[in-house]
């Protein structure tokens, strides 16, 4: 019998459902949390938002890791967790810098290069074989975001806005990086450790010029900067759940869903309207998630715990 989380493949069909399902859900959580940053980077700045929300996740974060009286990770397992922080720190102070000058729809769309070369980064750097339907995925995920930026992003902009265009690709750029150091490290630590040394990490490296830029926020903000903390922590453990258990050509392209997220939290929360191009794309992304999952067809049954 299979245990939960396990790669299981019954009558011919491999369905890892468990981990796409805990990435999902995670990429739910990140999109509502880009919600709340979005809020605070616009009356706070992008670097104070991070700042007092990463301060915020140690301490919550913290409290549930010393609780388990964890052994020091291994000299390679702290490397990686070093390596994705710092990535972290200018991947999400860009992102977040941007979010400010670009609506989130438009930002989240651009982002979906990621994947992309996340997708082939994997074949390089962790050895995975890049199957025909994450190809076509891919493809299909990315003629949906062209669609959504067509019909979103004709028009003229300011120069503002064009830097915090430039700021958003940079940032998916990091992202892609990310996304394949995410699946190794996710292979060598559990979620609760990763979770802190990657708010550790980044809040370290904020702290250091935080003598020049911080500012202590009004009381008024503390509920979004918890609820941007606690946003942060839960997607970023179900993220490493699932990665500790799939391949990252399989999860990668699911971070295409995260604009239908993107989609209805912007009309919830900024009255941005979905337009036809938007539902359009929305299709075709999806359709190329759901392709993501399906793999080629085996002839026995076996299971494999991860």
């Amino acid at each position: 019998m299979a245990l939960p989380g396990s790669d299981t493949k019954i009558l011919g069909v491999s369905a890892p459902i468990f981990p796409i399902g805990s990435v999902l859900t995670g990429l739910m959580f990140f999109s509502l949390m880009d919600v709340t940053m979005k809020s605070l980077s616009i009356s706070l700045g992008a670097y104070n938002a991070m700042f007092w929300r990463g301060l915020l996740s140690i301490i919550l974060v913290g409290m549930l890791y010393f609780a388990r009286r964890p052994r020091m990770p291994s000299g390679s397992t702290l490397k990686i967790h070093i390596q994705r922080g710092i990535i972290t720190v200018f991947m999400a102070f860009l992102f977040f810098w941007a979010l400010v000058r670009v609506p989130l729809a438009e930002a989240v769309a651009l982002t979906f290069i990621a994947p992309i070369i996340a997708l082939y980064m994997a074949a390089v750097f962790l050895g995975e074989t890049i199957h025909r339907n994450a190809i076509i995925a891919s493809v299909l995920g990315l003629a949906g975001v062209v669609i959504i930026g067509w019909g979103k992003m004709s028009g003229e902009y300011s120069d503002d806005e064009l830097l915090g265009f430039g700021a958003v690709l940079l940032a998916a750029l990091l992202y892609a990086g990310n996304l394949v150091i995410q699946r190794s490290q996710a292979l060598l630590a559990g979620p609760i450790e990763i979770s802190f040394f990657q708010n550790l990490v980044v809040g370290v490296c904020y702290a250091v010029v935080a003598p020049f830029f911080a500012v202590a926020p009004d009381m008024q903000y503390a509920p979004l900067l918890l609820a941007a903390a606690l946003l942060s922590i839960i997607s970023g453990m179900f993220f490493a759940w699932g990665y500790a258990r799939a391949e990252a050509q399989v999860l990668i392209n699911l971070e295409y869903s995260a604009f239908v997220w993107a989609a209805i939290f912007g009309w919830v929360f900024f009255r941005e309207p979905v337009t036809l191009p938007t539902v359009s794309g929305a299709v075709l992304i999806v359709t190329g998630c759901i392709l993501a999952t399906r793999r080629r067809p085996v002839v026995h049954i076996e299971s494999t715990v991860v």
